[in-house]
């Protein structure tokens, strides 16, 4: 494998492993149903950067609807959402799962779309069928990894960075923040969760 892949290699799953980790500040949101829009929005945005890391043309509808095909049902996602409306325990129950599902599942992915573009594909390259196959296979390792990262503490103030990344968000849709000074103060925040 030549330097310039590896560093791409290396890049891109820097991408992947932040996106993971916002993806899991996501899910602990208390708010049933806002937390897997969160989520699906981090997904786009990470799908965005990987196509920008390989050089690949980025379509906004065309990602939304490879990622949703991709990933398919998220009823799991969902009734782990829902359960967060449960008075006491369902936050607690619904917010570790949910921030479980959310990381393997970005995860998932973010694993996808690496391989197809390791391979010199583009978006219009994706096979749905076999990117559920693979999605599948990288999940399943996904929830492994999500459920290392929560358990050594990395992910325990993953709501409030997210809250913070939220309110740059909105300062950037404002015009208050430049793209760059959006990205880099994201890459700041995200460098704490690391």
């Amino acid at each position: 494998m030549s330097e310039e892949k590896k560093n791409l290699t290396k890049l891109a799953n820097q991408v992947i492993n932040n996106h993971v980790l916002w993806a899991m500040g996501a899910g602990a949101v208390p708010v049933p149903i806002l937390d897997i829009a969160a989520v699906t929005m981090i997904q786009i945005d990470m799908l965005k950067q990987l196509c920008a890391n390989y050089d690949v043309p980025y379509n906004e509808s065309q990602g939304k609807s490879i990622v949703t095909a991709i990933s398919g049902s998220v009823l799991a996602r969902f009734a782990a959402s829902a359960i967060k409306g449960i008075p006491i325990i369902g936050s607690a129950i619904g917010g570790v799962s949910m921030v479980i599902l959310s990381g393997a599942s970005t995860y998932g992915i973010g694993k996808v779309f690496l391989n197809y573009f390791e391979m010199g594909q583009g978006l219009g390259d994706i096979d749905v069928e076999e990117g559920k196959k693979k999605y599948e296979e990288e999940f399943e390792k996904g929830k492994e990894y999500a459920v290392t990262l929560h358990k050594e503490g990395k992910s325990s103030n993953q709501a409030e960075v997210f809250k913070k990344l939220d309110k740059l968000k909105k300062l950037k849709d404002a015009g208050v923040l430049t793209d760059d000074e959006f990205n880099s103060k994201k890459e700041e925040l995200l460098s704490k969760v690391n």
